[in-house]
Formats: structure tokens, C-alpha cells, sequence
């Protein structure tokens, strides 16, 4: 875990634990900027009260902030004006709360080093809020840069987005809460799979891999970072330090480390079906207005989107039927318009999976390829062989 991993392994991002009182003045806008995105790695529940904490340490003219759970460590750096060097590590949800209400001024931070006090002053406001010696913190790991592998953080995070939500969360299979990263040679692929389905999205290197890589990353991790990376255009910097089972993503202001998962994580491409009976290319909107219709009533039952694949022929287009219903609240049936080749189909998915996987398909036409009402269908964004959706059929019972 974060934090197990002797001192004499990092060179930087020590507590300071000189006897100067910390003394800083920073932004109200930086520092709830800078709260709101370590805050998340912040232990709700813990036996150690420190892990309920944030950081605040002077860090080479910058204000670092840092929070772990001991699974996963968020750190954000922000401009301040340095007086005192210094740290400590004050209770995240009362600075959270305190800085949100403050006015839009300088925040002047001043640390009583004996009793442990950090007196906050923003305009007429003035708080003393009682913290914890920052030496009881854990330490954060120090990534060698410079044997990281440098990825396009708008990649990254779409990739994130097209996999993250197919993870699994019961954690009897620890495994698949992660998400499978692989590199090999120009390419990079992340992999979910909750039993019932399966998202793949693949991505090319700009720097081809002296070494392939196979770590499976928690998936909360991952979206975690796609948060924090929201309005971030830069490159993140992934490093695997050898022996420590971790993964850091090293940004210029910001870093998050997590845990790895040990353990064997499926061959999900030899459960892609290589053949199908039928193939339809829909509108991936009006599919997706489709099923969120659907599933106004279909949620109030078993989840159960029933798909009626019609090829069209020389005087009319192909058709979708999609349709759900609830004893309790009624039934919704949608009609769209398809190119359609092979079979007539009938097929039924829980209509939840089929919103989420197409809520994240950016192409104007989506694809739909089945097999038969018990064999799982493929979904594919037209036009784009990167990314591929697995799903499993629903019972049509009857």
C-alpha cells in the first residue's frame, strides 16, 4: 500500500520538519482548486485520523497539496507566496468547507509548529483549525521521470472513458474492478470486462517500447484521473516503478499514484465473436435517445431492451424495432432507420449496458453485429476499428 515503502527509497516530497512555523499567501480560487482535486483520495473512513487529512507543504516556491486512502495518493501543486518554509496536515472535509466559503482574496496561512495550529485568514475571516503533525502522514512515491512512458492526456482520457464503465464492481473478483493496460511495441489498449460485458479500445504510441507492459490499474483510479486531467491539454508521464506493485501518472501541476492489482486478469480479445449473421449501422443518437426511452420503464422491470433487426430491400430501409415495458408503468417502442445486411434478428439486452456503451461512441453511426438471440453482440463505432463492445444477450422469456 501507499505509505509501506521504507523512506530511504524517495528523495523527494519528505514533510518538512524544520521548527520554522509554515507561513504562506495563496489564491482562495487556487487553493479550493487545488482542494477539490486531492480531496477525492481522502479516506472517509480510517483507523489512522492522519489519512483524513490534506497535506499542505512548501515544495520549491509552490504550495503541494497531497491526500491518500493508501490505495490511491492525488498530489496538486499550486503558485503561493512562500514567507516560512514549512507542512502540516489539516482535516480535508473542515479546510474544504472553509475555503469554499471564503471570499475571493489572498488566504493567509500561518502554522503554530508547537500546538499544531493553522491559523487561516481571508478578508475579515479568521480560523485556527487544529491539524496533525505532517511527519505522521505517509509518504508519497518519487517517480523517475525519466523512465516513464509519455502519453497524449486527451487520448488517455477518452480511452478511460470508453473502458472505465464496463469494470465490474463486486469486489469477489478483484480483478475485474481494474482496468488492463498493455503496451506493446506502437501500442497501447485498455481492457474491462464485468462478466456480462466487455469494452476494448486501442490506441497507437508516438514512441515505440523498449519493454511491453501488463498491469491492471483499479478502475477508479483511472476515472479519477480522467477527472482531474479534464482541462488539461498537456502530456502525462506513466511510470511503474520496478518492485512496488504501483502505477504514478506525473502531470506538471498534478500526480496521482495508485496501487496495482495482483492477479490474472482474462484474455478478453478471445472473447471478441470473429463472425455474425447480421449487421446493422444505426445513428448512434437516435439509438441512444432509443434506449434512454427504453429504459424509463424497462428499469422499473428487468432492464430488457428487445431488439427487432429487419433487412430492408429495394423499396424500403432496413428497421430496428427497440422496445421495453414495465407491468407497473407502461411501454415505450422506438422505429430507426438502419442499413442492415444478413438475417432477420431478434435480441434482447439490458438496456443500461446499451446506453453506456453509447453514450461514449463519438461516431455519428454505430454498428450493431449478432449472431443469434443467445450469442453476445458486438457493438463498434462505424468507420473507427479502435474501439470494440461486447455484450451479452438478455433472457426474451415467452
Amino acid at each position: 500500500m501507499l505509505g509501506k515503502i521504507p523512506l530511504s527509497q524517495y528523495t523527494q516530497y519528505i514533510p518538512f520538519s524544520g521548527a520554522a512555523s509554515m507561513k504562506v499567501t495563496v489564491l482562495q480560487e487556487n487553493l479550493a482548486h487545488g482542494l477539490s482535486i486531492v480531496s477525492r483520495a481522502v479516506s472517509p473512513r480510517s483507523t489512522l485520523p492522519v489519512l483524513g487529512n490534506v497535506l499542505i507543504a512548501t515544495d520549491e516556491g509552490r504550495l503541494r497539496l497531497s491526500a491518500t486512502n493508501l490505495e490511491l495518493g492525488i498530489t496538486c501543486w499550486i503558485g503561493a507566496k512562500i514567507l516560512e518554509e514549512g507542512s502540516t496536515t489539516v482535516p480535508a472535509r473542515t479546510f474544504n468547507e472553509l475555503v469554499s466559503t471564503l471570499s475571493d482574496q489572498q488566504v493567509e496561512m500561518e502554522l503554530n509548529i508547537r500546538t499544531q495550529t493553522l491559523n487561516v485568514r481571508c478578508g475579515s475571516s479568521t480560523t485556527d483549525i487544529k491539524c496533525i503533525d505532517a511527519q505522521e502522514f505517509p509518504p508519497m512515491p518519487a517517480p523517475d521521470l525519466e523512465e516513464g512512458l509519455e502519453l497524449n492526456i486527451a487520448d488517455l482520457k477518452e480511452m478511460i472513458q470508453q473502458v472505465a464503465f464496463a469494470a465490474s464492481h463486486d469486489e469477489a473478483r478483484p480483478v475485474l474492478t481494474g482496468i488492463l493496460l498493455t503496451a506493446t511495441d506502437q501500442l497501447l489498449t485498455l481492457a474491462a470486462a464485468d462478466g456480462f460485458r466487455l469494452s476494448l479500445r486501442k490506441n497507437p504510441l508516438s514512441t515505440p517500447l523498449a519493454k511491453a507492459v501488463r498491469i491492471i490499474i483499479p478502475a477508479r483510479a483511472m476515472v479519477e484521473l480522467s477527472r482531474i486531467t479534464a482541462d488539461n491539454n498537456q502530456t502525462v508521464t506513466m511510470i511503474i516503478p520496478p518492485g512496488r506493485g504501483q502505477v504514478i501518472f506525473h502531470m506538471r501541476d498534478l500526480e496521482l499514484a495508485s496501487q496495482l492489482i495482483d492477479g490474472s486478469y482474462p484474455e478478453l480479445e478471445q472473447l471478441i465473436p470473429r463472425r455474425y449473421n447480421t449487421r446493422a449501422i444505426l445513428p448512434t443518437q437516435e439509438f441512444l435517445k432509443a434506449c434512454k426511452r427504453v429504459e424509463i420503464f424497462a428499469r422499473e422491470g428487468s432492464h430488457i431492451a428487445r431488439l427487432q433487426i429487419q433487412p430492408g430491400n429495394e423499396l424500403q430501409p432496413g428497421l430496428v424495432n427497440l422496445s421495453g415495458q414495465s407491468e407497473e408503468t407502461g411501454s415505450n417502442e422506438n422505429q430507426i432507420d438502419a442499413s442492415i445486411e444478413g438475417k432477420d434478428q431478434i435480441i434482447a439486452f439490458n438496456v443500461q449496458f446499451l446506453r453506456e456503451v453509447l453514450d461514449v461512441i463519438k461516431t455519428p453511426n454505430v454498428v450493431l453485429e449478432t449472431t443469434s438471440e443467445t450469442n453476445p453482440g458486438v457493438i463498434r463505432p462505424a468507420g473507427d476499428e479502435n474501439f470494440v463492445h461486447v455484450i451479452m444477450p438478455m433472457h426474451l422469456g415467452g
